[in-house]
């Protein structure tokens, strides 16, 4: 689990597609710094396992073919920059939001707007994620947590401040460049039980609901 907050800008290494998988390996000094095998790094926003670690602060990880279908991991090249985080720990403060490292799909900017220092970018949003995003809501961006400023139907917005456009690649995005999009689990969960028709009830010793 992730909280969305991005722990720094890496480098990607080296990244090697073999049949429908591939290896990637990626520079970060901060996240690499108490890495072990076995270890979560979210990258862009997809969690990775940590498969091997060198002392001069790189990390690999396998990405199998469903991650590389559903994510921009499978567009990266030696050279690209990627937001970087490690995996929560239990008493952490949770800054961000509940973020798996599981993505949904991408999404793509249609729309840039400059306000002084901070930015809106305007992301398209396809009928399967749209009612899972609201207004104000939490929504996850390459990995990056954010709120969502406004929504419509098949689009929604950020609002970026200073921070988040130096510390993450946010800041570079331009209209037409695509991104990794997750979703809040709480939404996916409410609205699986409501296309279900499943909404539990509590039952009692003798197997009466208590609703």
């Amino acid at each position: 689990m992730f909280t969305g907050l991005i722990e720094e800008l890496g480098e990607v290494v080296d990244w090697r597609l073999d049949g429908d998988a591939g290896r990637l390996t990626v520079r970060g000094a901060l996240v690499t710094s108490d890495a072990a095998h076995g270890d979560s790094i979210s990258v862009n926003g997809v969690c990775l396992t940590v498969i091997a670690q060198g002392d001069d602060g790189v990390f690999t990880a396998d990405v199998m073919g469903q991650t590389i279908a559903m994510s921009t991991i499978g567009a990266l090249t030696p050279g690209s920059t990627v937001n970087l985080e490690r995996a929560a720990e239990v008493g952490d403060r949770l800054g961000g939001h509940i973020v798996q490292g599981h993505i949904d799909g991408t999404t793509r900017v249609i729309d840039r707007r400059e306000h002084g220092e901070w930015r809106v970018l305007r992301f398209s949003l396809d009928a399967a994620h749209a009612p899972l995003v609201v207004d104000k809501g939490s929504i996850a961006v390459d990995g990056v947590s954010l709120t969502v400023s406004a929504a419509g139907d098949d689009w929604f917005e950020v609002s970026l401040i200073p921070e988040t456009l130096a510390a993450t690649t946010l800041g570079g995005k331009e209209v037409g460049d695509w991104a990794n999009l997750e979703t809040d689990i709480l939404a996916r969960h409410v609205a699986r039980l409501v296309r279900l028709g499943a909404v539990p009830t509590a039952t009692g010793p003798d197997g009466r609901s208590d609703s």
